[in-house]
């Protein structure tokens, strides 16, 4: 019998990254003798995460339209015919049996190559506004994945199946990991604990909030764990160091299970990947949304918790006045906590990966 083979391609963020790892890992649940491949961006964080989770993975030169500065974009047509013909290649040689995209750029050649050469496709969308690859490539899907309700108005409707997004299995029920957790970052069980994560690059406003309202927060008797990014870590590393053994600082945090299990507030932008974790996770969390979102989806993914009084949210432009005063507040009210972890809990959907490589397998011919 011939092994199942899938491709699965996009990147460029962990909001990409994870939950293309995740349907990976759950393909290999359900059947141990699927071979998986990734299809990347060349210089992405995909090419050093997908490794570490076990998967081999090929780059495409494909990079993004710079909207910012039009005259970087000279080298963009280029960079796509050649990433076409190795995408070309790639399916050529390896005869995917089904190829999936998580969005990104650098799903764009790859499925079109698996489309021509008659690869059934899956798409799996993240967000509540649909990606500019993903509504390209729709029309050659046969399956499309949503996280979110009211996606006709991007894919036909007859091709969504609604799983909801797949995240790491070891964010499920962290409660038992709360000592665990402590002993890890070396703070204190008995102190409430605020997590800050700006989504796996960092993000500027909330670092600068934070930054500023640290010592608010200590003399108010808590600790922070504090996600910064790579462009952060030093000032964050300084601000920091009056606090030793109250705030716990590092530009990437890899243990998010143990991060989660002693947060009792989170403070974090709303990328799609960290919407769906909070809602598995059950915390009381304040969202910021990235204002330079595509058409603004952040906000969009926000207001879906928002709406369901699952989740507060503070604009990017009023942060830097609101966001410690928010925290603070939400930390004191515990009634609030309370109703804001039974409404996100019921938001979750932990079978999501599963799902999902369920509906892949199912195009295997």
């Amino acid at each position: 019998m011939k092994a199942i083979k899938v491709i699965i391609s996009g990147g460029g963020t962990g909001g990409h990254i994870y939950p293309a790892i995740a349907i990976a890992n759950a393909l290999k649940e359900i059947n141990p003798a699927v071979e998986v491949l990734f299809v990347g961006a060349e210089g992405k964080m995909e090419m050093e995460k997908v490794p570490k989770a076990g998967y081999p993975i090929i780059g495409l030169p494909i990079a993004g339209i710079n909207r910012s500065n039009m005259l970087a974009n000279l080298g963009f047509p280029l960079k796509l015919i050649s990433s076409l013909l190795r995408a070309r290649k790639i399916v050529k040689d390896f005869q995917p049996d089904v190829a999936v995209g998580v969005g990104g750029y650098a799903s764009g050649p790859l499925l079109l190559s698996a489309s021509f050469a008659n690869v059934p496709i899956l798409i799996q969308e993240q967000n509540s506004y649909a990606g500019i690859t993903n509504k390209f490539l729709a029309k050659n899907a046969k399956k499309i994945c949503v996280a979110y309700p009211k996606m006709e108005q991007f894919f036909p409707a007859s091709k969504i199946q609604m799983t909801g997004n797949p995240v790491r299995k070891d964010i499920l029920n962290v409660a038992a990991k709360r000592q665990q957790a402590f002993e890890h970052f070396g703070l204190q069980p008995d102190k409430p604990t605020v997590l800050v994560i700006g989504g796996s690059q960092g993000a500027k406003t909330i670092n600068e909030s934070i930054d500023g309202g640290l010592t608010s927060l200590v003399n108010e008797g808590c600790q922070v764990v504090w996600q910064t990014g790579k462009l952060y870590i030093e000032r964050a590393k300084t601000a920091a160091e009056v606090f030793k053994g109250k705030v716990y600082v590092s530009d990437f945090i890899y243990e998010m299970d143990l991060a989660y299990a002693m947060a009792d507030i989170v403070v974090s932008r709303a990328g799609a990947l960290s919407v769906s974790e909070l809602c598995l996770a059950g915390k009381p969390s304040i969202l910021v949304p990235l204002p330079t979102a595509a058409e603004d989806h952040q906000t969009k993914n926000a207001m879906s918790l928002v709406e369901n009084n699952a989740a507060i949210l503070v604009k990017d432009v009023q942060a830097r006045e609101e966001l410690v005063k928010v925290a603070l507040d939400l930390l004191h009210d515990k009634e609030k906590q309370s109703t804001l972890i039974d409404n996100i809990l019921k938001l979750g959907k932990p079978n999501a990966a599963i799902e999902i490589a369920q509906q892949v397998l199912s195009l295997v011919k």
